[in-house]
């Protein structure tokens, strides 16, 4: 497949497209750590009610990954900017790819989860249709495999985000390149 840069993009941004899926994808994982957070002593309807938005999120973030996925694959990205060091290009490539593992097997372990459970759940996106379960109900090992990947990989994706947060506003405000200008939507005013 041909990596072709978006029509009209310049060189030194990523294409619309992507920029849509990053901060798509970034809204729907901030919504889902935090309800996870949040609702963790929760009881009754409203937990009930806040899993199934959790659920639902989930594979919406699961879907969008894969679609993201697939138009990197078909858009090249701009290059890494001259200025950085070696060590934070190579950091910023590992933590670009371990995003898009994250972003696909953190839902899947969810996923696998409540599909492992004895007693399930209605699995549905947002009540307007049902979803598959995964083939693996009432087994107790694959559910308490599930359950703690899922919670040591949403911990590693709330580290994650800290670290691609922080560097970000490192490179734009403290080495005052135009790193951030790459992924924001429409335009950024110049480095002061």
């Amino acid at each position: 497949m041909s990596r072709l840069p978006e029509p009209g993009a310049s060189r030194s941004r990523y294409s619309g497209g992507a920029i849509a899926f990053h901060w798509a994808i970034a809204l729907l994982i901030a919504v889902n750590i935090a309800l996870a957070l949040i609702t963790d002593d929760w009881h009754g309807p409203a937990r009930s009610a806040a899993i199934q938005i959790h659920k639902a999120t989930g594979i919406t973030i699961l879907v969008l990954s894969i679609a993201r996925l697939l138009w990197r694959l078909a858009h090249r990205p701009p290059p890494l900017p001259a200025e950085l060091r070696l060590w934070e290009a190579v950091a910023a490539r590992a933590v670009h790819r371990l995003f898009y593992a994250l972003m696909i097997v953190l839902p899947l372990s969810g996923w696998l989860m409540v599909s492992a459970s004895a007693n399930r759940k209605p699995l549905n996106w947002y009540g307007l249709f049902g979803l598959p379960y995964l083939p693996f109900e009432g087994d107790k090992a694959v559910r308490g495999f599930a359950h703690e990947a899922h919670e040591i990989l949403g911990y590693t994706m709330m580290a994650l985000i800290v670290l691609h947060v922080a560097a970000a506003l490192k490179h734009h405000y403290s080495d005052r390149t135009r790193l951030l200008a790459r992924m924001w939507p429409g335009q950024v005013a110049a480095n002061r």
